[in-house]
């Protein structure tokens, strides 16, 4: 699942050095727009939905956060 996940981030933003990075919102690396790509990349690799509550940046600053709330929702269906 990381390795999906992580060649998801990748496509979206090859720039960013997601293995250290702990930031991606409240540093300002990721946009709104990333987020948006993120998400639905996700849904469709992942078979989850990030419903509107889940989108705090808590959720996305960093390649851990994302997986964590991946596995939080494939163990709430």
């Amino acid at each position: 699942m990381k390795e999906d996940l992580r060649e998801i981030l990748m496509d979206i933003r090859p720039d960013v050095d997601f293995d250290n990075e702990t930031e991606l919102i409240d540093g300002g690396i990721l946009e709104s727009m990333d987020i948006v790509a993120i998400v639905g990349e996700i849904k469709e690799a992942f078979d989850v939905t990030i419903g509107i509550e889940q989108l705090i940046p808590e959720n996305f600053n960093s390649e851990g956060a994302i997986l964590a709330l991946i596995e939080r929702l494939q163990d709430e269906d």
